[in-house]
């Protein structure tokens, strides 16, 4: 299964170590595929940058030791019908994951608590752990 993280996981995972983080990154190690999108990326390093300035170096760690498919999002998103959402930056991240072909999106925005569309699958940490984790 190919799982994309929104960028507030990520940050968890690598700010805020808990079983709950642990669980998922094992989960993407040993039984699923993860995929990373670049505006999450960026977003990621920006937001460490800005509020967590002493844990960029873990940015470099878990890429590095975590291996991912990159998916390139474009700057300007083109005119589409796939779904609505009230903050751009949102639609950046599922357009990606659309484009992606990604099983499921990680994200613990509720903005995405809107959205009905039938790929990917949108679904918060705890309920990507009920489903497919051991927790």
């Amino acid at each position: 299964m190919r799982v994309m993280l929104d960028t507030n996981i990520l940050i968890s995972a690598l700010v805020f170590r808990s079983k709950q983080m642990n669980e998922i990154i094992r989960l993407l190690a040993q039984e699923h595929s993860l995929v990373l999108c670049s505006y999450v990326i960026d977003e990621l390093h920006e937001v460490v940058r800005l509020k967590f300035s002493d844990k960029k170096y873990a940015i470099e760690e878990f890429l590095l030791a975590l291996p991912f498919e990159f998916i390139y999002t474009p700057h300007e998103l083109p005119q589409h019908e796939f779904f609505e959402i009230r903050d751009k930056d949102d639609e950046k991240v599922l357009y990606s994951a659309i484009l992606a072909d990604v099983d499921i999106l990680i994200s613990g925005d509720k903005d995405f608590e809107e959205i009905k569309i039938g790929k990917p699958e949108i679904l918060k940490p705890v309920e990507y752990i009920r489903k497919y984790g051991r927790l």
